[in-house]
């Protein structure tokens, strides 16, 4: 990631919640003075607050880098037209954050000449576990791709997607997923309670069992159906769960592609 481009010309946030800052700290760790950052956002954090040298709400530079756009959808027909401006002028890069708004929507705003880039973080982004999907219009080359995945990668892993279309299916695997991870969670420490155990135990269970485990699937080298072999004895208690868990007609699997493909139903709905 080019820093000193990005530095000398200066970087603007259209809105700083919780996924833009924990972007903007990324980035500020790694070099990037908060002097050369501009924040557009109605209720900046006390943490923004207290950057010393960034410009809070105050007027954009005229040609920035980047501009990162990071407010929420419903307010995007708000948000949008004072880029107009900052569209017209070449090199700048226009990364949104934002679900559920297709890049046609952006072109019509910011013009046929905008280099845009749509990005699907997710939650974890905010501890730097992220992963984010990316797909840029047809002005998006190569050192604008990999720009875009240098300044996402502050926030977890990066993968680009071969056509815009499949971010609704990111949306409903990546996007939405964590929150199938805490229902599990929520879900497996209910459980627990149910066969005795206090609820706080249980809850510290569920917890460090799901983090430990997805930590394991990502670093082994082993696919996660043998990771769930090793841990099965036949005849065992976990062959006895799974054989609930991997029914074929009311199992995790036939519930999975129920609830993922809601998701994407939703998505596509939002972005028509």
């Amino acid at each position: 990631m080019d820093m000193n481009k990005i530095s000398d010309r200066g970087m603007v946030l259209l809105g700083c919640g919780k996924m833009g800052s924990a972007m903007l700290s990324g980035w500020l760790a790694q070099g990037l003075p908060a002097s050369s950052v501009w924040v557009v956002d109605p209720h900046p954090s006390d943490w923004l607050k207290g950057l010393d040298g960034l410009h809070l709400n105050r007027q954009l530079p005229e040609s920035p880098a980047v501009v990162l756009i990071a407010v929420k959808p419903q307010m995007m027909a708000e948000a949008l037209p004072a880029l107009r401006q900052i569209a017209g002028h070449d090199g700048t890069l226009f990364i949104s954050v934002a679900a559920g708004i297709p890049l046609s929507v952006y072109q019509e705003v910011l013009g046929p000449e905008a280099v845009i880039i749509r990005a699907m973080p997710n939650t974890p982004a905010a501890i730097g576990k992220g992963i984010t999907a990316l797909i840029g219009n047809q002005r998006a080359g190569d050192v604008e791709m990999a720009l875009a995945e240098g300044l996402l990668r502050a926030v977890g892993q990066t993968v680009r997607l071969e056509n815009e279309g499949q971010i609704d299916a990111v949306t409903g695997v990546s996007g939405s997923g964590p929150a199938y991870v805490f229902h599990l969670i929520e879900a497996l420490a209910e459980a627990g309670q149910a066969e005795g155990l206090s609820q706080d135990l249980a809850m510290q269970l569920a917890k460090a069992t799901v983090a430990g485990a997805g930590a394991l699937a990502e670093q082994a080298d082993e696919p996660p159906a043998r990771l769930r072999e090793n841990v099965t004895s036949p005849g065992g208690t976990t062959a006895a769960a799974l054989g609930i868990l991997m029914d074929e007609k009311d199992g995790l699997r036939p519930l999975m592609r129920r609830a993922v493909r809601a998701a994407v139903k939703r998505s596509q709905e939002l972005g028509s």
